[in-house]
């Protein structure tokens, strides 16, 4: 979130430096760096700040580098506090991935106190400011949630890769060029899916307001309980608003996300006697097993899922059959 208090960033700093400084003095210390390196296999590392980026850059990757996520499956980005575990892969990390916009404030003073290496993956991207609260005027950044969006998400990563491991850019170059074709080709069939929606059910109503970039380019009306997950979400004046909302347009159906609480959305939905149709998936992806491994599951199952709470038919991304469009990233 815009604003987050940095305490908790300085001192895991501190503690970094106070690690490094001792060396091989710690046996503490020597036990964490055994840990940190366990696995490594010679590749480059790339480190993404959250699940669903770094499920596309795998995608891009290949098997030519070794891409991680900072945060684990289901953390809530805006607000997260990174560890001193954090601190040391970032550290070692030959490239870092961030999405930018505001969206992880607490990773800025991160990186500039490390100096680490590092791409923020929406240059270029076309961005929708946020029209309340505190963040109001500031960028909206879950460009993601657009398939149009990712597409410069994809061209971002490829250009990283191939400046960071120039030996096999054409294969960057390549793989980015397939994972286009298929983000651009489930865009235009969840489009699709969504202009079937009558004009009486064309309006989104979510706890974060996360869907600017789909509701843009499908012509969805939306509405949110607050703008930007944040410390103050689901206050009797963000609930009274989105009732009054629901209540005006008929909204048949509500929705909130994975990270955060639905209580208030629950309250919503009891309120207006609309339904609570499901969860959406936004800032993480699941466990390999879940509903959402990868992004473009996460996309195929938030808009059918929208679609079938917004007509009733209770369908959900996870029912229906995916197999012609079966995604290529990998897992969390």
């Amino acid at each position: 979130m815009f604003g987050v208090p940095n305490f908790g960033i300085r001192a895991a700093v501190a503690l970094l430096a106070v690690l490094l400084l001792a060396g091989c003095g710690s046996a503490a210390a020597r036990a964490a760096d055994d840990d940190a390196t366990a696995g490594d296999d010679g590749r480059p590392v790339v480190l993404a700040t959250f699940t669903v980026i770094a499920d596309m850059a795998r995608v891009v990757a290949g098997d030519h580098l070794r891409v991680e996520s900072l945060t684990k499956v289901g953390a809530e980005i805006h607000g997260y506090e990174p560890t001193p575990d954090d601190l040391r892969r970032t550290a070692r990390a030959d490239l870092v991935l961030d999405n930018g916009l505001g969206l992880e404030a607490w990773f800025d003073k991160l990186v500039a106190r490390l100096d680490a290496p590092h791409v923020t993956i929406t240059d270029g991207i076309e961005t929708i400011a946020i029209s309340t609260g505190e963040a109001q005027g500031h960028a909206n950044p879950h460009a993601w949630m657009s398939p149009r969006a990712a597409t410069v998400y994809i061209a971002n990563i490829a250009r990283a890769f191939a400046d960071l491991d120039p030996a096999h850019a054409a294969d960057y170059s390549a793989n980015a060029a397939a994972y286009t074709a298929q983000v651009l080709a489930l865009g235009d069939e969840l489009e699709g899916e969504l202009a079937h929606l009558d004009a009486s059910q064309r309006a989104l109503v979510t706890c974060e307001g996360a869907f600017s970039y789909l509701a843009r380019d499908t012509g969805l009306a939306e509405s949110w309980l607050w703008p930007v997950n944040a410390e103050r979400q689901g206050t009797p004046q963000q609930v009274a608003r989105t009732i009054d909302f629901v209540r005006d347009h008929e909204v048949p159906a509500v929705f909130c996300e994975s990270t955060v609480s639905a209580t208030a959305q629950r309250q919503v939905a009891a309120e207006t006697g609309s339904r609570f149709a499901g969860v959406l998936y936004v800032d993480s992806l699941s466990g390999p097993d879940g509903p959402v491994p990868t992004y473009l599951d996460l996309l195929r199952h938030d808009v059918r899922t929208i679609v079938g709470g917004l007509t009733g038919t209770g369908l959900t991304g996870t029912d229906l059959d995916a197999d012609a469009l079966a995604p290529a990233g990998g897992g969390a």
